[in-house]
């Protein structure tokens, strides 16, 4: 008979449940989206009941689709949307406020004002993040100034904080009754508020963001046997890995050696370079975040380069400019031309994430003549994502020291093989996508496999990884440098706008 090993995949536009077998095929998935709430501009947010509701939902589909019961499951996995900070009362369960989300820039005053002091080397130095809207420090201290009572309640241990992850195990555990209130260490790097040596909630970063301790969740591995399933639909399921989305990814692609990356296309783009168990600064705009740990083995560190508006600037194109129908018509569109006829795309909508990190910047459109059409448009759509995955990967080899010759590659847009051999063509690196494209829920799934035994180790999840498909690059240097220049002096007229 087959194990089976679930995966919850919460996401910021939507809830999967995928159900993988021991050879990491799947068997079963259920997807649900939930509502993008945007009160104001440089809001973003999301009902965390809905986000509940939908979980519950989809794990129920997926289960009937397969036709599994709980028992057939030997554990789930989770993994999330990172810094999405969600607050809420420890005795009904009821949040607080919607989840702000990670792109919500809401907090930018506080991030100049905290820059000026303690300043920002206060707080890369501990958590190897710079200061920044992105993180879920100063959402929880905007929530604390700004709900009613809800600093005072805190104070005394009725209100809880948790990133997604934290949130859906609690209400998976028993919510209100008995709950377990706890997060990976992959999330709590995401917090701004962990110091990155010890793995534990730093005392001075509290202080200095106004954060009870009592509100926070304990800090575990990656990879583990945490709690029992107690609601309905997976109840006495074992839940035994918990990994932030684009950790899970690392996982998922099998990057466990030192110098091993993997991009990931979704809503925004998020490159990791696994630096081993050594946490590398960056001097370059990177994040510096840990990659998982297994166990009580050390843990692995990794470099991050988070680039904000990838897939969402083609969901941009189809919502608020109309030019497609869909989102994969886009690539047809692109093609209708051999180049981007002069036009430069910088979606800095809520400001540039890696390595700029300029929460003052906003979108521009720049080289346009009366030549430009609908399909120069969309081809410099999707270049943004080649030219903005470019300018970490340099980063990141500047940091590294290591030059990366592979690139692999998931998420949904690596559906469009325009933009990966344009990705390969501007990187002048291949570019490899593997057979199975959920690899943030795979990761997911492998952690909680290691932990009761599924898999024996590294090396066992590295035999089960295959390639699909590779791009290898045709453009000149020429060329490549030209349309690079270009890119950079598009990103100059973005800069500081607000």
């Amino acid at each position: 008979m087959p194990t089976y090993l679930g995966a919850i995949d919460q996401g910021t536009s939507s809830t999967r449940f995928i159900i993988f077998d021991d050879a990491t095929r799947i068997v079963a998935e259920s997807q649900i989206e939930h509502e993008q709430i945007y009160p104001r501009p440089g809001w973003v947010e999301h009902d965390p009941l809905e986000i509940w509701r939908n979980t519950q939902m989809v794990m129920a589909a997926a289960l009937r689709s397969a036709g599994l019961t709980p028992p057939d499951l030997a554990a789930i996995g989770i993994t999330n949307q990172r810094e999405t900070t969600v607050l809420w009362d420890r005795r009904t369960g009821v949040p607080l406020s919607n989840a702000i989300v990670w792109q919500d820039t809401r907090v930018a005053d506080d991030v100049a004002r905290f820059t000026a002091q303690p300043g920002t080397e206060f707080f890369r130095t501990r958590t190897g993040l710079p200061l920044s809207s992105y993180f879920s420090s100063l959402k929880i201290r905007w929530l604390l100034d700004h709900v009613p009572g809800a600093r005072e309640r805190a104070a005394r241990g009725d209100v809880l904080f948790g990133t997604i992850d934290t949130f859906l195990v609690w209400q998976l555990t028993g919510g209100a009754d008995g709950g377990q209130h706890l997060t990976d260490v992959t999330n709590a790097s995401r917090t701004q508020l962990m110091n990155l040596d010890t793995l534990e909630w730093d005392p001075e970063l509290l202080a200095a963001f106004d954060i009870p301790r009592a509100m926070l969740p304990s800090i575990r591995s990656s990879s583990e046997q945490y709690a029992r399933v107690r609601s309905e639909p997976l109840e006495g399921v074992p839940i035994a890995g918990i990994l932030g989305d684009q950790q899970a990814a690392l996982v998922g692609q099998t990057c466990f050696r030192p110098g091993e990356a993997k991009n990931t296309y979704g809503t925004g783009c998020f490159l990791l370079l696994n630096t081993g168990e050594t946490a590398v600064r960056s001097t370059s705009g990177l994040l510096t975040t840990v990659a998982y740990r297994i166990g009580s083995a050390a843990p692995h560190y990794a470099l991050e380069g988070s680039v904000a508006v990838t897939g969402a600037l083609v969901q941009w194109v189809r919502d608020n400019l109309g030019l497609i129908e869909k989102s994969a018509d886009i690539e047809a569109l692109a093609q209708s031309v051999p180049d981007n006829g002069g036009v430069y795309f910088v979606p800095a909508f809520s400001g540039l994430y890696a390595p700029h990190w300029n929460d003052g910047a906003r979108g521009t459109i720049v080289g346009l003549t009366r030549f430009a059409n609908r399909g120069h448009l969309a081809r410099a759509a999707l270049e943004a994502t080649a030219f903005q995955t470019s300018e970490v990967l340099q980063a990141m080899e500047r940091d590294s020291g290591v030059r990366l010759n592979t690139l692999r590659v998931d998420g949904g847009m690596t559906d469009n093989d325009l933009l990966m051999q344009c990705q390969a063509d501007i990187l002048d690196r291949t570019v490899v996508r593997p057979q199975i494209r959920e690899t943030t829920a795979l990761g997911a799934a492998f952690a909680a496999g290691l932990a009761i035994g599924v898999f024996r180790d590294a090396d066992d999840l590295r035999s089960r990884w295959m390639e699909s498909r590779r791009w290898r690059p045709h453009m000149n240097d020429a060329a490549r440098q030209r349309l690079l220049q270009r890119w950079s002096k598009a990103v100059s007229r973005s800069l500081d706008w607000e």
